[in-house]
């Protein structure tokens, strides 16, 4: 790590591993806050691209910093060696974890759903697509309040001027995405209506042995409600995830419509009548 970190801050032990870099505990030297900090070696980076990338990321964390769901940068330090930046610490389990061992209720899917929401609508409000949401970037601090983290293949978008490149992860990527296509920052509700389907049937919607396969039933868009997983499943969460998990983009909720729907205005509950927000 950089020297200019090792001033300002005292690394602890190591809670996370990715491909370029490691993440460790720490604390501030001056506040006694702890935190996190994300130590990339450049060594470990093959070419000006990964560079540029890591450069984009710490850019646009503080860009979307200052919003309750999203994870909060606070400091970056360079050197030769090292692009260390120090986030806010997450230390409860992941929304992957979670998901991995029970169902959820619908109470307490919206109970997710909407802080994510927030999060992704606050991003695209600051021009901001993530591009890679999925559970394991659904983080939980130390008060279980939910942050959006991990924005290593987040884009910058305009409006009317749409984005390329195949990013995301298998499950959880959109359609368009793959078809190759420019697409706009809905890729984003997409993915969160992925994960809302997973909360409440346990299982993905487009589902594959192999990334071919996943990819392939995402292209083909076929959603389905099974009766074994879905016979208690409210028509107005069914309603909500038909509108996030569409194919035609231009009648893709946007992620503020997805925060207007009666699901989630009733917090799981069924609503009277579900609005046509399409």
């Amino acid at each position: 790590m950089s020297e200019g970190l090792k001033r300002e801050y005292q690394l602890l032990e190591e809670i996370g591993r990715g491909r370029f870099g490691t993440v460790y505990r720490c604390v501030s030297s001056v506040s006694g806050q702890f935190l996190a900090c994300k130590s990339i070696e450049k060594v470990l980076l093959s070419d000006s691209i990964d560079r540029e990338c890591l450069d984009k990321e710490a850019k646009i964390m503080q860009l979307v910093s200052g919003h309750a769901n999203v994870v909060q940068i606070y400091d970056v330090f360079e050197d030769e060696n090292y692009h260390d930046m120090v986030i806010e610490l997450c230390d409860s389990s992941d929304l992957f974890d979670r998901v991995s061992k029970r169902l959820f209720s619908e109470t307490e899917a919206a109970g997710v759903m909407s802080p994510l929401m927030e999060a992704i609508a606050h991003c695209h409000s600051r021009g901001v697509a993530h591009r890679d949401v999925k559970p394991d970037n659904v983080l939980f601090d130390s008060r279980n309040r939910l942050k959006l983290a991990d924005f290593g293949s987040a884009e910058y978008f305009r409006e009317g001027r749409s984005m390329r490149g195949i990013v995301g992860t298998p499950y959880y990527v959109a359609p368009e995405v793959l078809a190759g296509r420019d697409y706009n920052e809905k890729v984003d509700v997409w993915s969160c209506g992925v994960i809302l389907y997973i909360m409440l049937a346990g299982i993905p919607p487009f589902y594959g042995e192999s990334a071919a396969e996943i990819f392939e039933a995402v292209l083909r868009g076929n959603l389905r409600f099974p009766t074994r997983l879905f016979h208690s499943v409210s028509p107005s969460a069914k309603d909500l995830l038909r509108k996030m998990l569409c194919k035609d983009v231009s009648r893709r909720l946007s992620a503020e419509q997805v925060l207007r729907h009666p699901w989630i205005v009733n917090a799981g509950g069924e609503a009277r009548t579900v609005a046509d927000l399409t």
